[in-house]
C-alpha cells in the first residue's frame, strides 16, 4: 500500500469519526473499501477488487453454506428508514428464499418523506435478508443478499 492509498484511507476514517457513522464503504473503478467501527472505537478496514470479489464484498452472517463468491449484496443507496412492504397492512415485497426478477421491487428506503425503492440487479434467489423492518439504515449499508441464477 502506498503512501496515496494510506492517506486516503485515513480521509475515510476521518469522516467516519466526524459524521460519527458506524461504517462508510467507497467504490472508484474496481476497488471497494468499506471501514467498519465493529465496537467502541475498534475500526475495521477492508479492502477488495471487484475482479478479485465477484463484483461486492459479502456479510458472512447466515450465508456461509453458499458460495459466497457468486452472491450478491444490496446496499442501501441513501441514510432513511427500510421498509419491507409499501405500507404496515401489506405483505414484504420478498420474502428469504423468494425468486426475484432484475428490476423487481425488493424494498424501500424512506428518506426526507421520499420513497426509494431498491430493485433487483439481477434475476436470483434471495439468499438473507439483512435489515429489520422499519429500521434506520446508512447509506452503503448492506440491506439483502440475492445469489444471482446461473
Amino acid at each position: 500500500m502506498n503512501s496515496e492509498e494510506r492517506k486516503d484511507i485515513q480521509d475515510l476514517i476521518d469522516v467516519l469519526d466526524e459524521q460519527n457513522l458506524n461504517e462508510i464503504e467507497v467504490q472508484r473503478g474496481d476497488v471497494r473499501i468499506r471501514i467498519r467501527r465493529e465496537s467502541g472505537t475498534t475500526t475495521n478496514v477492508q479492502a477488495s477488487s471487484a475482479m478479485e470479489s465477484g463484483q461486492t464484498s459479502h456479510p458472512a452472517a447466515d450465508v456461509a453454506d453458499k458460495d459466497s463468491s457468486r452472491l450478491l449484496t444490496v446496499a442501501s443507496p441513501v441514510v432513511g428508514t427500510f421498509y419491507r412492504s409499501p405500507s404496515p397492512d401489506v405483505e414484504p415485497y420478498v420474502e428469504e428464499g423468494d425468486l426475484v426478477s432484475r428490476g423487481q421491487v425488493l424494498c424501500i428506503v424512506e428518506a426526507m418523506k421520499l420513497m426509494n425503492e431498491i430493485e433487483a440487479e439481477v434475476d436470483g434467489r434471495v439468499v438473507k435478508i439483512l435489515v429489520e423492518n422499519a429500521v434506520g439504515v446508512e447509506y452503503g449499508q448492506p440491506l439483502c443478499v440475492i445469489e444471482p441464477l446461473p
